[in-house]
């Protein structure tokens, strides 16, 4: 999402606004597809990238009744899956917002705590995110 400069024209996001945009759009997502989103969601980035943050999303009734079955590990598979599923939708929208091509997504969900982790890579640092890096350390 772009934010209009001075001159009229649409400006990339940066910043807190970036990473706002990016947080508010991956739990949209998750409200749209998987009928709930998370009760907080964070965005880091650093250098080329991106983390998304996710606590508290909540069970639905399904996941609830397998985890009082004591099959916890079923819900994060099957919340992988459904991470999996929706791989190219999350890229699609880190690359609009970023204005950089997504190389690598992986995923974590964590039952409890309920934790929920995307990482993105992107194909160069983002302006403003710096890192070092270390090559060939002695």
């Amino acid at each position: 999402m772009d934010s209009p400069g001075d001159d009229g024209s649409l400006t990339p996001l940066a910043g807190g606004k970036l990473l706002a945009e990016i947080s508010t759009s991956i739990v949209a997502i998750l409200r749209e597809h998987y009928g709930r989103g998370p009760m907080k969601a964070k965005t880091y980035a650093l250098d080329d990238i991106v983390v998304v943050v996710m606590r508290g999303s909540g069970f639905t009734a399904l996941e609830q009744t397998i985890m009082d079955s004591g099959q916890p590990t079923r819900v994060v598979a099957m919340r992988e899956e459904f991470q999996a599923v929706m791989a190219d939708l999350y890229r699609e929208t880190i690359e609009r917002l970023t204005g950089r091509k997504v190389v690598a997504f992986l995923s974590q969900a964590h039952v409890e705590p309920d934790i929920t982790v995307e990482m993105f890579f992107v194909d160069g640092p983002l302006p403003g995110f710096g890192a070092v890096e270390v090559i060939d350390p002695e």
